[in-house]
């Protein structure tokens, strides 16, 4: 950000280069900027209400720096009830800066709404209040008729942060209830001796502005009723008898700021400084001459700053801050153009639809897109934009936040300035920054996936020095894989980059030393974060969410909600001789994959091959793939093969271990027995992913899965990642028969669409429900460089 210069017109200098105040704040904040970048996260759902029952899917997008952010490889997500306690902490592993997952809320859940949080390790070191944060409606059939609300309470804040006797101020006020909600009022701003001096209009969401020069000895308040009838007062407190007051106005291209201080004033605020400064980093610093007049004005270009909050501080000349105002710069650097095109609708029952997704612009993009029912869903308050640019930005309650981010109309403009005003901002210690005092860091950043951590108990650490432990991981499919440790001096050990789902058992032992195993016990942790189940949390200030939602969605999840509970109670009650069971016998590739593929290799989601018949004629397994998988692109044979797909080579697998094209080139077509193909992105073993996965498995003798005892091992059970559910997207042809209604709320799902240069395209198909007559397309996601998208479509 520092190549922005900026020219300041009518202003008088005096020499602040040679301020050893001055030169230590510009050097700390340049600490602070390079050394602690703010890690910053948004959660694209597939829906914005669920019903009882439902499984949300999700995914997470994490930025640093306005940029996709390189410190954290894992993402912690725990999900609250409506008391706050803990129902379920999940951990993801981060790729690309992303991350997918799910969730399934009971079907007796109770609660209005769920509370997520979501976080990194590294953003614990931060201000609680900067992570991320939303309650979801939970629908459980029965709609709560609306209650009388809480009480209105009016809250002021003074344009620059405080009020000064005889200085003119810009004074905003926001009426909310006990709950947060904005609440509409109108009153009058008042003297002691009951003499109306402002009027008070709500502009948008409860906010408004009124004008107060205060007089010394004089006493002010608001008196006010809202839109319930009912009366109150908020006194006006806090006038500061000396000091200086910051207005700001914008326009597109410049920053218009009018500094006027009280008459009279110490010498400390004679001779002032201001910074200009955005996400921690300075962009301007500039000396006040104020000995002569109180009064002064300013113009700072803004057209060329990035999108996001500036921050304007004012200090003494001793370097105390005095005032401070934020201002929202929407200069459009934040975004990149995404379109939806339609290519079949038919919103027939089951039909097929069809549309793609084409983003010109060159750089390599990672989205999400979900088609959902409109009439269940009405528009989600919180976007892409509104987390990263500004409710990660600044502290308290925003109502109704991507409503900011429609236009940029003046009217929007205006209301968003009401923001600002009324909501704190990410401060900064000055003392702190004045002292040289850095960042307190108590939390590292997790810059590896899982690791295999512990300590060895029982004798001393000086007896285990230098040893080696071996480990065998065995998971759930017997799949087995060796690690090893080194031990250190404290009797401590640690091997990072381990990678795996669910839960594994790790059996160990000492490396050619077994009397130390019955001599020892060994504690062993995988690294994570781990908060056990019903622990407590506070909820904040995040109201819930119901008021937003119409009757008639309301009406519409109920209708689903109902469906299921019918089908639910229908499987509960009836009789093995009641239920007539319509199935189909399993296809050769099911039984196929069910024998060789385990964990996130399982599935019938991408192209699947049976070479069980022997009657396959080609060179080898990549001369066969040549022409059988749409974008893959195959040159050459054997181990000088060349694979490209999407922009980049897919990621080679044997036996569902990582390889390479040397490793499997030469591996006769005869002893493979199954060979699948997953569409770009497969993110699923902490490799790269980013171009897809062509995973190879050998024939062998049965379908024996063995045992997992490994004779003369120690052994304890670990657990890994958290496992999601795949999103069910059905296929309905000419041959499918209709077994129950199909009543899905969400009618497609995919985390991750990716686009480059050579891909701008990507395609998709779904198929209807039996009962919705409009949809919604919401695409969300970033590319490689941290700009953003959203696009909505209606489909009806």
């Amino acid at each position: 950000m520092r190549k922005f210069i900026f020219s300041i017109v009518c202003l008088l200098f005096w020499g602040i280069g040679t301020s050893l105040k001055a030169q230590q704040i510009d050097s700390m904040m340049s600490v602070y900027a390079e050394g602690f970048p703010k890690e910053k996260i948004h959660i694209h759902f597939d829906r914005p209400v669920y019903n009882t029952g439902d499984t949300l899917f999700y995914k997470v997008y994490l930025l640093a720096a306005n940029e996709p952010s390189m410190l954290s490889k894992n993402l912690y997500v725990e999900w609250y009830d409506t008391t706050g306690t803990l129902i379920k902490q999940t951990v993801a592993p981060l790729f690309q800066s992303t991350a997918r997952g799910s969730f399934e809320i009971p079907a007796k859940y109770s609660g209005g709404f769920l509370h997520v949080k979501a976080f990194t390790r590294w953003m614990l070191n931060d201000d609680p209040a900067y992570l991320f944060q939303k309650n979801i409606p939970i629908n459980g059939g029965n709609v709560v008729l609306g209650r009388m609300p809480s009480p209105t309470r009016v809250d002021i804040f003074p344009e620059s942060g405080s009020l000064v006797e005889g200085v003119n101020s810009r004074v905003a006020f926001k009426a909310i209830n006990q709950i947060g909600l904005p609440v509409k009022i109108k009153g009058v701003l008042i003297d002691a001796q009951k003499k109306v001096l402002d009027s008070l209009k709500v502009q948008h969401d409860g906010m408004g502005l009124f004008v107060l020069k205060p007089l010394p000895g004089q006493q002010y308040q608001l008196n006010w009723t809202d839109e319930y009838g009912r009366t109150g007062t908020t006194p006006i407190k806090d006038i500061k008898k000396e000091g200086v007051v910051l207005t700001v106005r914008t326009n597109n291209e410049k920053a218009f700021l009018q500094f006027e201080r009280s008459e009279p004033a110490s010498a400390n605020f004679k001779q002032m400084n201001l910074l200009v400064h955005m996400n921690q980093s300075l962009l301007y610093k500039v000396g006040l001459k104020m000995s002569e007049r109180n009064y002064q004005r300013a113009e700072i270009p803004i057209d060329e700053l990035p999108t996001g909050i500036v921050q304007f501080t004012l200090f003494t000349a001793d370097w105390i801050p005095v005032a401070e105002r934020i201002v929202f710069i929407n200069n459009h650097t934040h975004d990149f153009n995404a379109k939806i095109n339609p290519i079949v609708t038919n919103l027939g029952k089951r039909a097929l639809n069809k549309f793609d997704i084409f983003v010109s612009d060159t750089t390599m993009t990672n989205m999400s897109v979900a088609v959902i029912d409109a009439n269940a869903n009405t528009n989600d308050p919180h976007s892409i934009f509104s987390n990263f640019l500004l409710a990660s930005e600044i502290k308290g309650y925003v109502h109704n936040p991507s409503y900011y981010f429609q236009s940029d109309a003046d009217s929007i403009m205006n209301r968003l300035d009401l923001v600002m005003m009324t909501n704190g901002w990410r401060k900064i210690n000055w003392e702190k920054l004045k002292e040289g005092i850095g960042p307190q860091l108590k939390y590292m950043p997790e810059t590896e996936y899982m690791s295999l951590k512990g300590s060895v108990f029982g004798i001393k650490p000086v007896m285990v020095k230098d040893q080696q432990l071996n480990f065998v991981l065995a998971a759930k499919d017997s799949s087995k894989t060796l690690q090893f440790a080194a031990i250190d001096a404290n009797g401590n050990f640690e091997q990072p980059g381990i990678f795996f789902y669910d839960t594994v058992k790790v059996y160990y032992g000492f490396n050619n030393n077994s009397k130390l195993s019955g001599a020892t016990q060994v504690k062993i942790e995988n690294g994570l974060l781990r908060k056990e189940n019903g622990a407590k949390v506070g909820l904040g200030a995040i109201p819930p969410v119901w008021g937003g939602i119409d009757s008639m969605a309301i009406a519409r999840m109920n209708f689903y909600l109902t469906e299921q509970e019918k089908l639910r109670k229908l499987m509960a009650s009836a009789s093995l001789s009641e239920v007539v069971v319509k199935t189909r016998t399993k296809s050769k590739l099911e039984i196929l994959d069910e024998t060789y593929s385990s964990g996130l290799f399982s599935g019938m989601n991408g192209y699947s091959f049976d070479l069980t018949d022997g009657t396959v004629a080609a060179l080898d397994i990549f001369t066969f793939l040549q022409g059988r998988v749409a974008g893959l692109q195959v040159t050459g044979t054997g181990p000088s093969a060349s694979l490209t797909w999407r922009g980049g080579m897919p990621d080679i697998y044997l036996n569902e271990l990582r390889s390479d094209i040397p490793m499997v080139a030469n591996i006769p077509i005869a002893d493979i027995a199954y060979l699948k193909v997953f569409r770009p992105p497969f993110f699923g073993t902490g490799a790269g992913g980013g171009s897809g996965a062509i995973v190879i498995y050998t024939k062998k003798g049965g379908t024996s899965k063995g045992s997992q005892n490994v004779k003369g091992l120690e052994s304890t059970l670990l657990s890994g990642y958290s496992t999601f559910k795949e999103f069910y997207n059905p296929i309905y042809d000419k041959t499918t028969v209709a077994f129950e209604p199909d009543t899905r709320n969400t009618l497609y799902w995919n985390p991750y669409i990716i686009t480059n240069k050579k891909s701008p395209r990507y395609p998709i198909e779904f198929y209807n429900n039996d009962v919705s007559t409009k949809l919604k397309i919401v695409l969300e996601g970033f590319n490689a460089s941290g700009k953003m998208t959203r696009v909505e479509r209606i489909l009806e």
